[in-house]
């Protein structure tokens, strides 16, 4: 099945497309609009062919990285710059290597307020525990409730 996706004839409606990539047509219109897809028309329906198939995986890739639709403008448009495409290889290599440092920067600011906030935790649970006793089952009572929540969040997104 992936062969018979690459092969030039295939096409693709907007639904197809919306189906295999869990995104919404005006998601699609949104990408064609800023220049990153193309489709052909057939009247008033796009046609989406392999290579923008192909271009849609990379755009749904970028964001998920993290990339702005302007970088991710860049790299598509050197797909067809060379046959081997090692522009388009060179200057994705290059935002992935920014994109990674970037990303480990949050993950230590993330890393660092979480510290921050159980230290905070642990000072307001022992000046709760020191004034009010009476009120540490409810925190613990609303800790668990969010957990829960959180947690039904997590699964929700899940799905």
């Amino acid at each position: 099945m992936h062969a018979d996706l690459r092969r030039p004839h295939r096409t693709f409606t907007i639904r197809q497309l919306c189906q295999e990539f869990k995104c919404t047509p005006r998601a699609l219109r949104f990408y064609e609009d800023k220049g990153l897809l193309n489709p052909a028309r057939d009247g008033m329906n796009r046609v989406y062919s392999y290579k923008d198939r192909a271009r849609l995986v990379l755009i749904l890739r970028g964001k998920r990285v993290g990339l702005a639709l302007a970088e991710i403008g860049e790299i598509l448009d050197l797909y067809d710059a060379d046959e081997d495409r090692a522009a388009q290889n060179l200057k994705s290599l290059g935002k992935f290597r920014e994109r990674i440092v970037a990303l480990e920067a949050q993950r230590d600011d993330i890393d660092k307020a979480i510290a921050e906030l159980k230290v905070g935790c642990e000072r307001l649970e022992q000046h709760l525990a020191n004034t009010r006793p009476d009120l540490l089952p409810q925190a613990d009572d609303y800790h668990q409730m969010l957990g829960q929540r959180l947690g039904d969040l997590e699964h929700a997104d899940a799905k």
